[in-house]
């Protein structure tokens, strides 16, 4: 297969802004990962149902890396997000495989509706609550609520090809009393964590299958190399920035975000 130059431009357009939203924002950049691919794969002749699967398979696959480089720089400045984020990291994993299996077996449109209205959620308690810096935790962060957080929130990104780092900022800052910087770089440590489960899942269901040129399983070689190597530089500059904008534009920038995946998840967005 011939690729046209303007697929290798998009690739690394995709890079850049996925990578730099990472870092700013704690989340995998899937939701830019995912919809850019699919589109520039459709573009060259791949078949939907094909593309989809690459999309989801390869950015889980991209958000590893990238991920990883935001979350070192959050802990040189903040040296209390390692451990929470590890240990729901752990249980998203496990998570994460789950969900990366029944992606490529099921239909999930039911599941994204869900998802759907649990943004939409999210979205106005975030707005309720724009000018507090910190909520009141309403749950403990304990192993039990770890594990049930941490195994929901993988399911969705193995799933959705996501790193879920949207699901648990939300989570993290409504629920567990963490403030958005705090929320945003445990969550770069998580989905670094999660994001594995889900591509290897990819990389499994699709072993044998024919996909594309230089694949393993759902995961493009090409994509994953191009994005990647752009991405995870911007990453640590997003994580660096994050830390020098102030917390209710965070929240702001945040909200949009969670708006703008609600309406598409519903449908309402193409």
């Amino acid at each position: 297969m011939m690729f046209p130059i303007e697929y290798f431009i998009g690739l690394i357009l995709i890079g850049i802004c996925a990578g730099f939203a990472s870092g700013l924002l704690g989340v995998g950049g899937g939701f830019l990962i995912v919809p850019l691919q699919y589109f520039l794969l459709k573009y060259i002749g791949v078949s939907p149902d094909l593309a989809i699967l690459i999309s989801f398979g390869t950015s889980l696959a991209i958000i590893v890396p990238t991920a990883l480089s935001g979350a070192y720089r959050h802990t040189r400045t903040m040296d209390n997000i390692l451990k929470p984020g590890i240990r729901l990291g752990i249980f998203g994993l496990i998570g994460g495989v789950f969900g990366g299996f029944v992606a490529s077996a099921l239909p999930s449109r039911i599941l994204e509706i869900i998802f759907g209205l649990l943004l939409l959620f999210i979205t106005v308690n975030n707005i309720v609550n724009i000018n507090k810096e910190r909520e009141e935790a309403k749950i403990p962060l304990n192993l039990i609520s770890t594990g049930i957080i941490g195994l929901l929130v993988g399911f969705s990104s193995g799933l959705l090809g996501v790193g879920g780092g949207i699901f648990l900022i939300a989570i993290l800052t409504a629920l567990l009393g963490f403030s958005m910087i705090e929320a945003i770089g445990t969550s770069s440590i998580f989905i670094s964590l999660t994001a594995i489960g889900g591509f290897l899942s990819y990389m499994v269901s699709g072993w044998g299958v024919s996909t594309f040129p230089y694949s393993i399983g759902y995961v493009s070689i090409i994509n994953f190399v191009l994005i990647a190597c752009f991405s995870v530089p911007m990453a640590s500059l997003g994580a660096k920035m994050a830390h020098k904008v102030p917390q209710k534009k965070l929240k702001i920038i945040f909200s949009i975000l969670v708006l703008y995946m609600a309406l598409k998840m519903l449908g309402v967005l193409p």
